[in-house]
């Protein structure tokens, strides 16, 4: 029979125990009396799972597997395996020690109303350092898109067929996919879980990890606010740069009429210049976004369809 809920499990990084893992999941989907299969996408470097994988499906288990020739990322691997999900609904599952495996059936209670159920760690079960860094990224996401999430790195959402159909995850936005959803209308909800006590993930990464999520948030906020929008953005934004130009400019005039100082010999010159020809530039950048907007605006689809009564 076909299955209700689609289980994926992107093998990306970190990985437990496939068996161990595996049979705590299947046990928490089991007390949701609901039929459901799994499907595990082996990106690359990962090809050595294949076989446990292989051994639980002949013992009858419902388990697809999809192996990847080279590394994708996450937010490939959830894509693909959704490309072979036949369920109405979807849950990410991590493949190593996140949340206790017991508080699954509490996600797929929380469905009825909403269209995405988030698993937010309860704070008081994670180390302090883990708290304050999630609690940095929050609070830049939150003053960028509005939206108050508390633990958006947590990979584990239950969400309808619809939402996935409608919103395409690319390169790393697998971590944003509830603002990205959010921002399309979509209802979310979160319930706190327990975080495993086998969790191992560091609380220390590269620093360079730091920059790119930083940039990941600025890219963000432009798909989420100024996506139709460019040139509030990058007019603004030119606007500014522009009139910082003009301001230094008018500096260096008064010193020159009033004040009699030489402005041969002074780099500062040419600080305004240049100011005022990258204001100039950003403005059209947003220009021309508007104008490609505006060309393409009756193929856009910028909302979400929640009911429809005829």
């Amino acid at each position: 029979m076909k299955p209700e809920i689609s289980v994926i499990v992107p093998v990306v990084e970190r990985v437990g125990p496939i068996e161990e893992l595996y049979a705590g999941y299947r046990g928490a989907l089991e007390k949701t009396g609901r039929r459901f299969e799994f499907i595990f996408v082996l990106d690359g470097g990962f090809g050595r799972l294949k076989e446990p994988l292989l051994r639980l499906r002949e013992r009858g288990e419902p388990i697809t597997t999809i192996t990847f020739a080279k590394w994708f990322g996450e937010a490939t691997s959830i894509s693909a395996g959704f490309e072979y999900a036949q369920g109405d609904y979807i849950l990410i599952l991590p493949s190593s020690f996140q949340i206790e495996a017991d508080d699954i059936p509490k996600l797929v209670a929380e469905a009825g109303d909403v269209d995405i159920v988030l698993a937010r760690r309860d704070p008081k079960t994670r180390k302090l350092l883990k708290r304050l860094q999630t609690g940095v990224f929050h609070i830049l996401m939150h003053r960028a898109t509005g939206m108050g999430f508390h633990d958006a790195g947590c990979d584990v959402r239950y969400f309808r067929r619809r939402v996935l159909e409608e919103i395409s995850l690319y390169g790393d936005q697998q971590l944003f996919f509830p603002y990205l959803a959010a921002a399309r209308g979509f209802k979310t909800r979160e319930v706190v879980v327990q975080a495993s006590k086998r969790d191992a993930l560091s609380s220390f990464h590269p620093f360079g990890l730091y920059i790119r999520k930083l940039v990941d948030v600025l890219s963000i906020l432009i798909i989420v606010r100024f996506t139709k929008k460019p040139l509030r953005f990058f007019g603004l934004l030119g606007v500014l740069t522009f009139g910082a130009g003009a301001v230094f400019s008018l500096v260096l005039i008064v010193q020159r009429l009033f004040f009699d100082m030489a402005l041969a010999n002074r780099p500062i010159v040419l600080i305004p210049a240049l100011l005022l020809t990258l204001g100039v530039q950003i403005f059209a950048i947003g220009l021309i976004g508007e104008i490609l907007i505006f060309t393409h605006a009756q193929q856009l689809k910028e909302y979400t369809v929640d009911e429809v009564i005829n």
